[in-house]
């Protein structure tokens, strides 16, 4: 695989410029519950940007699992009726199975009824009782899904969303689109999934900051080139339950409970938005270990994994690129080979 060059962040705009510096054009917008941003340099720079903003939020109702006119929606409520996509909406369903294939299951986008149950969709947190989890686990599994060209079905019971795998596929749309408008250098945050074009007006690498999962500070830095970013953890979004102990949103399909992989972030690094988003989530539900032997079975993507016990692991392809910072010197790095 070629070099890959990219990062966690802490923000899009977390490095400092090197040498002539040249002002971009910026657009910041709210799609797919999060704020996003374009940064864009070059000539057509305002209308690419533009452009973008208004496809992300095309995209967002096509695939939004609470926007009831929504394809997603459309498909939910057909329980066990055919349905027919768009071709954005095909793609990036057989992207999501395709994932799921590769994992085993450990990124599957059935899993919303049971993400609902513990109240991740809507901040109304609880612990759910054995039964019902048993109950809704019923109807998960990407097996289910049945797609044929623009047509999908999947059983009663069963629900589809696109939540950890959209705001990726939909940073590969954007990039495509200012690439048909002559943009070659550009810094897109969709909610923080990272998608660059080239490098800086300079010529020198993006440096990018990547957010350490135990504060809200910065445990290392990469230079970076043209590629996508997309970075899970447990710190996102969690709640503390009743019992003292604290329950992340990412979920393991397979017992409809919380990932306790020993990992606190998962960082995945590669030339597509869709892959580098679904695999964030099922590296960090499968640990260190079992991530690492998926790894060595490809070549489209690298890894920086960050355990709860604070080491931090780097396949190969990141190896030069990579360094603590001075607040986390102390931290120990194993580079993982093939």
């Amino acid at each position: 695989m070629k070099k890959i060059l990219s990062a966690i962040l802490i923000s899009a705009f977390a490095f400092s410029a090197c040498g002539k510096t040249e002002k971009p054009q910026k657009n910041s917008f709210f799609a797919m519950d999060t704020y996003m941003s374009v940064s864009v340099y070059g000539g057509n720079a305002s209308e690419a940007a533009e452009k973008v903003s208004q496809k992300v939020k095309e995209l967002d109702l096509l695939w939004s699992v609470t926007n009831e006119s929504s394809e997603i929606s459309a498909i939910n409520k057909n329980g066990g009726e055919m349905t027919e996509i768009s071709a954005e909406t095909a793609e990036i369903l057989e992207k999501a199975l395709e994932i799921s294939r590769f994992t085993n299951g450990a990124l599957d986008c059935t899993i919303y009824p049971v993400l609902s149950e513990w109240g991740f969709t809507n901040g109304n947190y609880k612990i759910p009782e054995s039964g019902k989890i048993s109950e809704l686990l019923a109807g998960v599994g990407y097996e289910k899904i049945s797609l044929s060209g623009s047509y999908v079905t999947v059983p009663k019971g069963t629900e589809i969303d696109l939540g950890a795998i959209g705001k990726g596929q939909a940073s590969e749309i954007a990039a495509e689109i200012l690439k048909e408008n002559g943009v070659t250098s550009a810094l897109l945050d969709l909610g923080g999934n990272i998608r660059t074009i080239g490098v800086k007006p300079d010529g020198t690498l993006w440096k990018l900051g990547l957010r350490s999962p135990f504060a809200k500070d910065s445990f290392g830095i990469l230079e970076i080139g043209e590629c996508a970013v997309v970075t899970s953890g447990g710190y996102e979004r969690y709640f503390i339950g009743d019992d003292g102990k604290t329950y992340c949103h990412i979920l393991d399909p397979k017992t409809g409970r919380p990932a306790e992989s020993g990992l606190a972030s998962v960082t995945i690094v590669g030339n597509d938005g869709a892959l580098c988003d679904g695999l964030s989530t099922a590296m960090y539900v499968l640990g260190a270990e079992k991530a690492a032997e998926l790894w060595k079975q490809r070549d489209d993507f690298e890894m920086i994994l960050v355990s709860d016990d604070r080491k931090v692991l780097v396949t190969e392809g990141l190896r030069e690129n990579f360094s603590l910072t001075a607040e986390y010197a102390d931290m120990e790095v194993e580079i993982i080979e093939r």
